[in-house]
């Protein structure tokens, strides 16, 4: 084994096993095709194949399992996205869904995904870890769904729609993902939510996973989808030699590291700060905001364009993760007001997953995040002073934190364990997830999705998330909150509104008169009316 690829943590490919030489190459006539030389040729083949098999097992990575055991604890811990899209093709004249056809255009795209026809397997204990393999079976129709809502259906049917398929578990003996068509809104437009489980991807990952089923032009030409066979179960005698050889080289690694006690302990040193800034150094304040959650989900939705949170963070020295993070902190000041709780001085803290994918755009997968923990000085009354102290502190801790911490706890009873403290934790009062997403628009089955929506999970004690995605032009934000523990979600939904108009107003040049373009895409764009303002408000106009 090569060192480099020791230090991947990854087995090197091995050499292959060459087939014994045939006779008629020595100048001796062929054998019988059923004698012993043919026979040897075909167990040396056979065990090439089972040694390509090992190498190729995709167990999951320390990351991966730490999303796996929250479901266990009544959190169910799926990503997603909520996409609204024009209808017209998808729509008969009756305005009934053509499911079939979606199937269709979905199969032809699965070849790109191959994750989405694979399955958790969990192998019997001393086999290792779980892995994913090939379904044994795929049938389309299991996991590609309509539901009509009752038109013409507003945002706020909408959601109420997503909110329950939110609560809905995922079968782990099939593969784990789900979408759901949603016909019944105004304009013949279209809601899908898909969803999948945290385990086969993050959010940059989710990203691409979605990218994979959609196209970049409304006819884009693509092949039959060619007929898939599924690999073969790896054999338990297969499972026991991965097994081993990944604890062999464990093994190895971990004599190299004692052998070297000095670049250890600096090493140590030097990850240990990045991996528990703003973890160990002072605890989160206590609020409302920390309670057991269930299983149940509350949304609200929150628009503008991704020109205007430029614009924003710009002008106050920052970057758009910063404006975000501002704007949040202005929602949660204004939550925790409305129920009666100081704020003067207050800094609450925030979980920032920060992505370490090094992929090219779209082949992310997987789970690759550090963590980052940002203060949010919600004591700070002015936006934009607030969006200033929030740029200065991120840059600082960007700058150290590239470590995934407690995500990627290597032992899973480890892991377990965390998950059953975490109702406990005071390190982080909420969680905020800002991904890319595509520039230009996308098409399912040559229909253009006019605005992608994120959908984050929230776990143990955090009754709050907050998620953003960037689509064409778009800036969305989605907050996800315990159903019991945060029936008020609403209320920080406003307050997040009324801290971007607040900062959009102040980034404006000084002299600018209202009439200009600018002003006027201001007051376009901030962000969509209520639903119960209007009943079917869905998306800037």
């Amino acid at each position: 084994m090569s060192e480099p690829a020791q230090q991947r943590g990854r087995p090197s490919a091995p050499a292959p096993l060459a087939e014994p030489m045939c006779p008629s190459a020595l100048g001796r006539p062929p054998l019988d095709p059923d004698g012993p030389a043919q026979h040897c040729a075909q167990q040396f083949r056979a065990a090439s194949t089972a040694a390509e098999r090992v190498m190729a097992m995709d167990r999951l990575t320390a990351q991966d399992l730490m999303s796996l055991w929250p479901d266990d604890l009544g959190w169910p811990m799926d990503i997603g996205a909520l996409a609204v899209l024009d209808g017209a093709r998808l729509l008969d004249a009756d305005g009934h869904f053509r499911l079939e056809m979606a199937r269709e255009a979905i199969a032809q795209h699965l070849p790109r995904a191959p994750r989405l026809r694979q399955v958790l397997y969990v192998p019997r204990p001393g086999l290792g870890g779980p892995l994913w393999v090939d379904a044994p079976s795929f049938e389309l129709d299991e996991h590609v769904h309509v539901a009509a809502l009752p038109a013409p259906a507003g945002e706020a049917q909408l959601l109420a729609a997503v909110e329950q398929l939110c609560s809905r578990r995922l079968d782990r003996s099939r593969p784990l993902w789900q979408i759901w068509f949603l016909p019944g809104l105004p304009q013949r437009r279209v809601g899908m939510y898909i969803k999948l489980h945290h385990t086969v991807a993050d959010g940059r990952a989710g990203v691409a996973t979605l990218g994979a089923l959609l196209d970049l032009e409304p006819d884009a030409p693509l092949p039959p989808a060619p007929t898939w066979t599924p690999a073969p179960l790896p054999s338990n005698r297969e499972l026991l030699q991965d097994s081993l050889e990944r604890r062999l080289r464990a093994a190895r690694s971990a004599l190299r590291t004692l052998a070297r006690p000095r670049a250890t302990a600096a090493r140590v040193r030097r990850a240990w700060q990045p991996a528990m800034v703003g973890i160990l150094d002072q605890r989160a304040p206590r609020t409302s905001l920390n309670r057991r959650i269930g299983a149940h989900r509350r949304l609200a939705v929150v628009r503008t364009r991704l020109d205007l949170a430029k614009q924003i963070a710009h002008a106050h020295g920052g970057k758009v993760n910063d404006a975000l993070l501002s704007a949040v902190a202005g929602g949660l000041r204004e939550l925790l007001l409305s129920r009666g709780e100081p704020v003067e001085g207050v800094v609450l803290k925030a979980f920032v997953p920060v992505s370490l994918h090094h992929e090219d755009v779209g082949r992310e997968r997987g789970n690759q995040d550090a963590m980052l923990i940002a203060p949010l000085p919600i004591g700070e009354p002015d936006a934009g002073r607030r969006l200033r102290l929030i740029a200065r502190e991120t840059a600082e801790l960007k700058g150290i934190t590239h470590s995934p911490g407690v995500n990627a706890l290597p032992i899973g009873w480890l892991q377990r364990t965390a998950w059953r403290l975490a109702p406990h934790q005071r390190y982080m009062n909420v969680s905020i997830t800002n991904v890319p997403g595509p520039p230009k628009p996308l098409f399912m089955a040559g229909a253009p999705l006019l605005e992608v929506v994120p959908i984050v999970p929230i776990s143990a004690n955090l009754t709050l998330g907050v998620g953003a995605l960037s689509y064409a032009g778009l800036f969305t934000v989605i907050a996800v909150a315990d159903r019991d523990a945060c029936p008020d979600v609403e209320v920080f939904a406003h307050g997040v509104r009324a801290s971007l108009q607040e900062l959009l107003a102040a980034s404006i040049p000084a002299g600018r008169s209202p009439g200009t373009p600018a002003s006027a895409a201001h007051d376009k764009a901030t962000v969509m009316t209520r639903p119960e303002e209007d009943g079917h408000s869905l998306r800037p106009g």
